[in-house]
């Protein structure tokens, strides 16, 4: 997904006025009894981000060809939001009864978890069930998912994603580079970069994200997989000292210059075309960028020059190395009150014919099981797959397990964080603040 998320999975960022007036519009959402949506739906609708281009051609590709009886029935209907202004869009149809079909869900898992409660996301769960195809669903995907929803499937996994490191093998091999296996290496590593003057790290700071995922990735490694997890329970806080470090390690990366000049102002295409470029020697990201990668037009670096390792370990850390970030992109939710027969017609042809179509067309790795035979595209999407496959415990990222509140103040100022404007103890508090105050 370009931009991704979150999305955030790559999570994307909201403004601080729009967060707060999407609280009063889920109030009206759930105690809303409109019945826009109650009726039987006349298209298959389906309410993307702009910055999604992937599900909504895989999508288009499956309603041209396996799906064509589907989409004939019902046809495929695709609305488009910036990721920006997805949650406030979401909290809107929700309180006038008028949710499409099917919609990317919000942008942190809070949004869809208040709405499956009142009652307008259906149970894919039940609903593939009865469909006989919950089998077609990945199990790591479904773990991953009911990490995030409460226990709950509440959201197809049109993307299943882990996250890591890619780095140019050109630039590592050209100045005597290994591959880092700690958070020590890593440092010493961007330093050498930097002194034969290439940028250590591309990254986003305009979107926030790619940034704090260091953070948890550091955590995970010191703390073990349940770091966060004892911020939601409100065993631990992220004031307490060895959460403040974590975030003072990211913010180092910043003071030494590893994330280049503006970094505050780079949004996601311009971080990954930094990378694809061979202007950053490294870029955190998740296995979504395969189909940038992928793309000769994007990718001026070659394929056969792209690596990926995990997030490095931690000295005396409590985690391990293979335990990957995993995440299901920018999910999407099924409306319940128009889940009828034709639509569970379109479910069970997109359960059946997605992995393998999004793989072939695109290179991305969904949480649907590949039922034809895909040759990878690349070494790096091989190596990546098979990292999947393996993976027997995957973690979240930093935001995952936030409010929608403190989602936002995370990532609007994770970029003054590793530019020094706002102290490692001072982000710390703010977020931690705004999830107190959920």
């Amino acid at each position: 997904m370009t931009i991704s998320s979150t999305r955030p999975g790559r999570a994307r960022p909201v403004g601080l006025t729009a967060s707060a007036a999407a609280v009063v519009l889920l109030a009206s959402a759930c105690g809303s009894t409109g019945s826009g949506a109650s009726a039987a739906p006349k298209d298959f609708s389906y309410l993307s981000v702009v910055e999604n281009t992937a599900v909504k051609t895989t999508l288009t590709t499956l309603s041209q060809g396996a799906c064509t009886t589907q989409n004939t029935a019902l046809p495929l209907k695709v609305d488009t939001v910036p990721q920006t202004g997805l949650d406030q869009k979401l909290q809107l149809l929700a309180g006038q009864g008028a949710l499409p079909v099917q919609f990317a869900a919000g942008n942190a898992p809070a949004l869809t978890n208040q709405l499956f409660k009142s009652g307008k996301v259906a149970n894919l769960e039940d609903e593939l069930t009865k469909l006989g195809v919950y089998d077609q669903l990945q199990p790591a995907a479904v773990s991953t998912i009911q990490a995030l929803y409460e226990g709950k499937l509440a959201v197809l996994p049109y993307e299943y994603n882990i996250e890591g490191i890619f780095f140019n093998k050109k630039l590592f091999a050209e100045h005597g580079l290994s591959t880092p296996k700690t958070w020590d290496e890593l440092v010493a590593t961007a330093g050498k970069l930097q002194d034969a003057g290439v940028q250590p790290f591309a990254a986003s700071g305009q979107q926030g994200w790619p940034l704090t995922r260091l953070i948890s990735g550091y955590l995970y490694r010191s703390l073990g997989p349940n770091a966060m997890e004892h911020i939601a329970n409100g065993t631990a806080k992220l004031t307490d000292p060895e959460y403040v470090a974590a975030a003072a390690k990211v913010a180092d990366l910043g003071k030494k210059g590893f994330f280049g000049q503006g970094v505050g102002s780079i949004d996601y295409d311009t971080a990954m075309n930094q990378f694809l470029n061979g202007k950053a020697g490294m870029f955190y990201m998740g296995s979504w960028a395969l189909s940038n990668i992928a793309d000769a037009k994007q990718n001026t670096v070659g394929t056969e020059n792209v690596g990926f390792m995990p997030f490095p370990a931690v000295a005396g850390g409590k985690g391990s190395i293979d335990q990957y970030p995993s995440n299901v992109g920018l999910p999407i939710a099924l409306n319940s009150k128009s889940f009828d027969k034709k639509t569970g017609e379109w479910v069970k042809c997109i359960a059946q014919n997605y992995g393998s179509t999004a793989l072939k067309d695109q290179g991305t790795i969904s949480g649907f099981k590949v039922n034809t035979p895909v040759p990878d595209k690349n070494a790096v999407t091989k190596q990546v797959r098979e990292t999947i496959d393996a993976s027997k415990q995957n973690v979240l990222w930093f935001e995952a397990l936030f409010s929608t509140k403190a989602t936002t103040v995370s990532q609007s100022n994770a970029a003054s964080l590793v530019t020094g404007s706002t102290s490692p103890e001072k982000f710390m508090q703010l977020v931690q603040d705004a999830q107190a105050g959920q």
